[in-house]
Protein backbone atom coordinates (compact mmCIF):
# COMPACT_ATOMS: atom_id res chain seq x y z
CA UNK A 1 0.00 0.00 0.00
CA UNK A 2 1.32 3.43 -0.94
CA UNK A 3 1.85 5.95 1.83
CA UNK A 4 -0.34 8.59 0.18
CA UNK A 5 -3.32 6.19 0.22
CA UNK A 6 -3.33 6.25 4.05
CA UNK A 7 -4.78 9.77 3.98
CA UNK A 8 -8.26 8.27 3.63
CA UNK A 9 -7.90 6.77 7.13
CA UNK A 10 -5.90 9.50 8.85
CA UNK A 11 -7.60 12.29 10.76
CA UNK A 12 -6.70 15.34 12.83
CA UNK A 13 -6.42 15.12 16.61
CA UNK A 14 -7.05 18.81 17.28
CA UNK A 15 -10.81 18.17 17.75
CA UNK A 16 -11.59 21.87 17.23
CA UNK A 17 -9.33 23.02 20.08
CA UNK A 18 -7.48 25.41 17.77
CA UNK A 19 -10.41 27.84 17.59
CA UNK A 20 -10.86 30.90 19.83
CA UNK A 21 -13.80 30.32 22.16
CA UNK A 22 -16.29 33.04 22.97
CA UNK A 23 -15.77 32.26 26.65
CA UNK A 24 -12.09 33.22 26.36
CA UNK A 25 -12.92 36.76 25.22
CA UNK A 26 -15.37 37.34 28.05
CA UNK A 27 -12.93 35.86 30.56
CA UNK A 28 -10.28 38.44 29.65
CA UNK A 29 -12.81 41.28 30.10
CA UNK A 30 -13.77 39.99 33.54
CA UNK A 31 -10.09 39.64 34.54
CA UNK A 32 -9.52 43.35 33.98
CA UNK A 33 -12.62 44.31 35.98
CA UNK A 34 -11.96 42.01 38.91
CA UNK A 35 -8.26 42.91 39.18
CA UNK A 36 -9.14 46.57 39.71
CA UNK A 37 -11.87 45.65 42.21
CA UNK A 38 -9.46 43.39 44.10
CA UNK A 39 -6.98 46.23 44.58
CA UNK A 40 -9.75 48.55 45.77
CA UNK A 41 -11.28 46.13 48.29
CA UNK A 42 -8.03 44.86 49.82
CA UNK A 43 -6.59 48.34 50.26
CA UNK A 44 -9.78 49.79 51.74
CA UNK A 45 -10.36 46.69 53.88
CA UNK A 46 -6.96 47.24 55.51
CA UNK A 47 -7.52 50.99 55.74
CA UNK A 48 -10.99 50.72 57.31
CA UNK A 49 -10.22 47.66 59.45
CA UNK A 50 -12.98 45.45 57.98
CA UNK A 51 -12.20 41.73 57.94
CA UNK A 52 -15.33 40.99 55.91
CA UNK A 53 -14.30 43.58 53.32
CA UNK A 54 -10.75 42.23 53.30
CA UNK A 55 -12.15 38.74 52.89
CA UNK A 56 -14.17 39.91 49.91
CA UNK A 57 -11.06 41.49 48.43
CA UNK A 58 -8.94 38.37 48.98
CA UNK A 59 -11.70 36.26 47.49
CA UNK A 60 -11.76 38.63 44.53
CA UNK A 61 -8.01 38.14 44.27
CA UNK A 62 -8.35 34.37 44.13
CA UNK A 63 -11.02 34.87 41.51
CA UNK A 64 -8.66 37.06 39.45
CA UNK A 65 -5.92 34.45 39.73
CA UNK A 66 -8.31 31.65 38.77
CA UNK A 67 -9.51 33.64 35.76
CA UNK A 68 -5.89 34.26 34.80
CA UNK A 69 -5.24 30.52 34.83
CA UNK A 70 -8.38 30.00 32.77
CA UNK A 71 -7.29 32.57 30.18
CA UNK A 72 -3.82 31.01 29.95
CA UNK A 73 -5.40 27.56 29.56
CA UNK A 74 -7.51 28.77 26.65
CA UNK A 75 -4.43 30.28 25.02
CA UNK A 76 -2.26 27.18 25.57
CA UNK A 77 -5.02 24.91 24.27
CA UNK A 78 -5.21 26.87 21.03
CA UNK A 79 -1.48 27.31 20.51
CA UNK A 80 -0.60 23.63 20.90
CA UNK A 81 -3.79 22.08 19.54
CA UNK A 82 -1.95 20.42 16.63
CA UNK A 83 1.17 19.48 18.61
CA UNK A 84 1.89 15.79 17.96
CA UNK A 85 3.15 15.34 21.53
CA UNK A 86 -0.47 15.35 22.75
CA UNK A 87 -2.03 11.99 21.87
CA UNK A 88 -5.62 13.29 21.96
CA UNK A 89 -5.09 17.01 21.53
CA UNK A 90 -4.99 19.65 24.24
CA UNK A 91 -8.58 19.35 25.46
CA UNK A 92 -7.54 18.42 29.00
CA UNK A 93 -5.55 21.61 29.48
CA UNK A 94 -8.77 23.39 30.46
CA UNK A 95 -9.46 20.78 33.13
CA UNK A 96 -5.89 21.14 34.38
CA UNK A 97 -6.47 24.89 34.66
CA UNK A 98 -9.61 24.28 36.71
CA UNK A 99 -7.75 21.81 38.94
CA UNK A 100 -4.91 24.30 39.54
CA UNK A 101 -7.38 27.06 40.38
CA UNK A 102 -9.13 24.82 42.89
CA UNK A 103 -5.84 24.02 44.66
CA UNK A 104 -4.98 27.70 44.96
CA UNK A 105 -8.44 28.49 46.26
CA UNK A 106 -8.09 25.95 49.05
CA UNK A 107 -4.80 27.57 50.13
CA UNK A 108 -6.38 31.03 50.13
CA UNK A 109 -9.44 29.74 51.99
CA UNK A 110 -7.26 28.44 54.84
CA UNK A 111 -5.37 31.75 54.99
CA UNK A 112 -8.65 33.62 55.15
CA UNK A 113 -9.96 31.30 57.85
CA UNK A 114 -6.85 31.83 59.97
CA UNK A 115 -7.01 35.62 59.68
CA UNK A 116 -10.74 35.66 60.49
CA UNK A 117 -10.22 33.60 63.66
CA UNK A 118 -7.49 36.01 64.76
CA UNK A 119 -9.83 38.96 64.21
CA UNK A 120 -12.58 37.14 66.11
CA UNK A 121 -10.28 36.73 69.11
CA UNK A 122 -8.77 40.20 68.77
CA UNK A 123 -11.35 42.65 67.35
CA UNK A 124 -10.20 45.85 65.63
CA UNK A 125 -11.98 49.13 64.97
CA UNK A 126 -14.02 49.24 61.77
CA UNK A 127 -14.97 52.36 59.77
CA UNK A 128 -18.40 51.07 58.84
CA UNK A 129 -19.65 53.79 56.49
CA UNK A 130 -16.61 53.68 54.21
CA UNK A 131 -16.45 49.87 54.27
CA UNK A 132 -20.16 49.56 53.37
CA UNK A 133 -19.72 51.77 50.31
CA UNK A 134 -16.79 49.69 49.04
CA UNK A 135 -18.56 46.36 49.76
CA UNK A 136 -21.65 47.55 47.88
CA UNK A 137 -19.45 48.55 44.94
CA UNK A 138 -17.83 45.10 45.04
CA UNK A 139 -21.24 43.45 44.91
CA UNK A 140 -22.22 45.55 41.90
CA UNK A 141 -18.98 44.58 40.13
CA UNK A 142 -19.66 40.90 40.83
CA UNK A 143 -23.16 41.17 39.38
CA UNK A 144 -21.77 42.78 36.23
CA UNK A 145 -19.09 40.09 35.86
CA UNK A 146 -21.66 37.34 36.40
CA UNK A 147 -23.80 38.83 33.64
CA UNK A 148 -20.81 38.99 31.26
CA UNK A 149 -19.83 35.37 31.88
CA UNK A 150 -23.44 34.17 31.81
CA UNK A 151 -23.60 34.80 28.06
CA UNK A 152 -21.27 31.97 26.94
CA UNK A 153 -22.27 29.95 30.05
CA UNK A 154 -25.96 30.11 29.15
CA UNK A 155 -25.21 29.34 25.51
CA UNK A 156 -23.25 26.23 26.49
CA UNK A 157 -25.92 25.16 28.96
CA UNK A 158 -28.67 25.56 26.35
CA UNK A 159 -26.67 23.62 23.79
CA UNK A 160 -25.84 20.87 26.27
CA UNK A 161 -29.43 20.56 27.49
CA UNK A 162 -30.67 20.25 23.93
CA UNK A 163 -28.02 17.61 23.36
CA UNK A 164 -29.03 15.87 26.58
CA UNK A 165 -32.59 15.67 25.32
CA UNK A 166 -31.37 13.41 22.53
CA UNK A 167 -28.64 11.43 24.24
CA UNK A 168 -29.36 11.76 27.97
CA UNK A 169 -26.20 13.51 29.18
CA UNK A 170 -24.53 16.93 29.41
CA UNK A 171 -21.02 18.38 29.09
CA UNK A 172 -19.31 21.48 30.38
CA UNK A 173 -16.29 23.71 29.93
CA UNK A 174 -14.57 23.50 33.32
CA UNK A 175 -12.70 26.75 32.67
CA UNK A 176 -15.96 28.57 32.06
CA UNK A 177 -17.67 26.82 34.94
CA UNK A 178 -14.83 27.76 37.30
CA UNK A 179 -15.01 31.39 36.23
CA UNK A 180 -18.80 31.63 36.40
CA UNK A 181 -19.22 29.86 39.74
CA UNK A 182 -16.38 31.85 41.22
CA UNK A 183 -18.09 35.12 40.28
CA UNK A 184 -21.30 33.87 41.89
CA UNK A 185 -19.34 32.92 45.02
CA UNK A 186 -17.76 36.39 45.02
CA UNK A 187 -21.21 37.96 44.90
CA UNK A 188 -22.31 35.89 47.90
CA UNK A 189 -19.17 36.90 49.80
CA UNK A 190 -19.98 40.54 49.10
CA UNK A 191 -23.44 39.95 50.52
CA UNK A 192 -21.83 38.41 53.63
CA UNK A 193 -19.63 41.49 53.99
CA UNK A 194 -22.61 43.85 53.77
CA UNK A 195 -24.59 41.83 56.32
CA UNK A 196 -21.63 41.91 58.73
CA UNK A 197 -21.00 45.61 58.29
CA UNK A 198 -24.64 46.64 58.72
CA UNK A 199 -24.93 44.36 61.78
CA UNK A 200 -21.89 46.01 63.32
CA UNK A 201 -23.03 49.53 62.45
CA UNK A 202 -26.65 49.18 63.63
CA UNK A 203 -26.48 46.69 66.51
CA UNK A 204 -22.81 46.77 67.40
CA UNK A 205 -22.25 43.12 66.44
CA UNK A 206 -18.51 43.48 65.78
CA UNK A 207 -18.12 39.70 65.89
CA UNK A 208 -20.26 39.39 62.75
CA UNK A 209 -17.43 40.74 60.61
CA UNK A 210 -14.87 37.96 61.25
CA UNK A 211 -17.73 35.43 61.36
CA UNK A 212 -18.66 36.32 57.80
CA UNK A 213 -15.00 35.91 56.88
CA UNK A 214 -15.10 32.37 58.29
CA UNK A 215 -18.31 31.58 56.37
CA UNK A 216 -16.69 32.93 53.20
CA UNK A 217 -13.65 30.68 53.70
CA UNK A 218 -15.89 27.64 54.17
CA UNK A 219 -17.86 28.48 51.05
CA UNK A 220 -14.72 28.89 48.93
CA UNK A 221 -13.21 25.62 50.17
CA UNK A 222 -16.43 23.68 49.46
CA UNK A 223 -16.60 25.06 45.95
CA UNK A 224 -12.91 24.30 45.37
CA UNK A 225 -13.31 20.73 46.62
CA UNK A 226 -16.16 20.05 44.19
CA UNK A 227 -14.11 21.40 41.31
CA UNK A 228 -11.13 19.27 42.37
CA UNK A 229 -13.27 16.13 42.24
CA UNK A 230 -14.66 16.96 38.80
CA UNK A 231 -11.37 17.87 37.15
CA UNK A 232 -9.24 15.16 38.79
CA UNK A 233 -11.51 12.47 37.35
CA UNK A 234 -10.87 13.83 33.87
CA UNK A 235 -7.12 14.21 34.36
CA UNK A 236 -6.87 10.61 35.64
CA UNK A 237 -8.85 9.22 32.67
CA UNK A 238 -11.65 7.91 34.84
CA UNK A 239 -14.41 5.99 33.11
CA UNK A 240 -17.25 8.05 31.66
CA UNK A 241 -20.59 8.08 33.53
CA UNK A 242 -22.89 5.08 33.17
CA UNK A 243 -25.22 7.13 30.95
CA UNK A 244 -22.42 7.54 28.39
CA UNK A 245 -21.50 3.87 28.54
CA UNK A 246 -25.15 2.94 28.05
CA UNK A 247 -25.23 4.89 24.78
CA UNK A 248 -22.38 2.79 23.37
CA UNK A 249 -23.87 -0.46 24.66
CA UNK A 250 -27.31 0.26 23.21
CA UNK A 251 -25.82 1.24 19.86
CA UNK A 252 -23.44 -1.71 19.45
CA UNK A 253 -25.06 -4.67 21.22
CA UNK A 254 -27.42 -5.75 18.45
CA UNK A 255 -28.33 -9.31 17.48
CA UNK A 256 -25.60 -11.49 18.99
CA UNK A 257 -22.93 -8.75 19.18
CA UNK A 258 -21.71 -8.32 22.76
CA UNK A 259 -19.19 -5.91 24.28
CA UNK A 260 -16.45 -7.73 26.16
CA UNK A 261 -14.36 -4.68 27.06
CA UNK A 262 -15.28 -0.99 27.06
CA UNK A 263 -13.26 2.09 28.01
CA UNK A 264 -14.60 5.63 27.58
CA UNK A 265 -12.77 8.67 28.89
CA UNK A 266 -12.86 12.43 28.44
CA UNK A 267 -10.32 14.02 26.08
CA UNK A 268 -11.79 17.53 26.02
CA UNK A 269 -14.93 19.59 26.44
CA UNK A 270 -17.86 17.50 25.13
CA UNK A 271 -15.41 14.97 23.67
CA UNK A 272 -14.76 11.33 24.52
CA UNK A 273 -12.40 8.61 23.32
CA UNK A 274 -13.95 5.14 23.01
CA UNK A 275 -12.02 1.87 23.06
CA UNK A 276 -14.33 -1.13 22.65
CA UNK A 277 -13.92 -4.88 22.08
CA UNK A 278 -16.81 -6.81 20.53
CA UNK A 279 -17.37 -10.57 20.54
CA UNK A 280 -19.83 -11.94 17.97
CA UNK A 281 -20.78 -14.99 15.92
CA UNK A 282 -21.09 -12.83 12.80
CA UNK A 283 -18.20 -10.36 12.87
CA UNK A 284 -18.37 -7.18 10.81
CA UNK A 285 -15.56 -4.79 9.97
CA UNK A 286 -14.61 -2.16 12.60
CA UNK A 287 -15.95 0.48 10.20
CA UNK A 288 -19.43 -1.04 10.54
CA UNK A 289 -19.43 -0.59 14.31
CA UNK A 290 -17.99 2.92 14.07
CA UNK A 291 -20.86 3.85 11.77
CA UNK A 292 -23.32 2.79 14.48
CA UNK A 293 -21.81 5.49 16.70
CA UNK A 294 -21.41 8.13 13.98
CA UNK A 295 -24.44 10.18 15.08
CA UNK A 296 -22.84 10.82 18.48
CA UNK A 297 -20.39 13.60 17.62
CA UNK A 298 -18.98 13.67 21.15
CA UNK A 299 -17.25 10.33 20.47
CA UNK A 300 -14.32 12.00 18.73
CA UNK A 301 -11.90 9.05 18.70
CA UNK A 302 -13.21 5.48 18.37
CA UNK A 303 -11.13 2.29 18.35
CA UNK A 304 -12.92 -1.01 17.70
CA UNK A 305 -11.63 -4.56 18.11
CA UNK A 306 -13.79 -7.41 16.77
CA UNK A 307 -13.38 -11.07 17.75
CA UNK A 308 -15.32 -14.07 16.47
CA UNK A 309 -16.99 -16.06 19.21
CA UNK A 310 -15.32 -19.48 19.52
Amino acid sequence: MHTHSLHNWEHSHTFGQEHVKEAEKYTIIVICITALTMILEISTGILFGSMALLADGVHMGTHTLALGIAAFSYYYTRKYADDARFSFGTGKVNSMGGFSSALLLIVFAFALLWESIERLLTPVEILFNQAIVVAAAGLLINIICAWILSRPHAANRHSHHAHAGRHGHTHQDHNLKAAYLHVIADALTSVFALVALFSGKIWGFIWMDPLMGILGAIMVSRWAWRLLKETSGILLDCQAPDAIKAIVQNALEKNDDRISDLHIWTIGESLYAVNVSIVTNSPQSPVYYKELLSEYKEFAHITVEVEKCQ
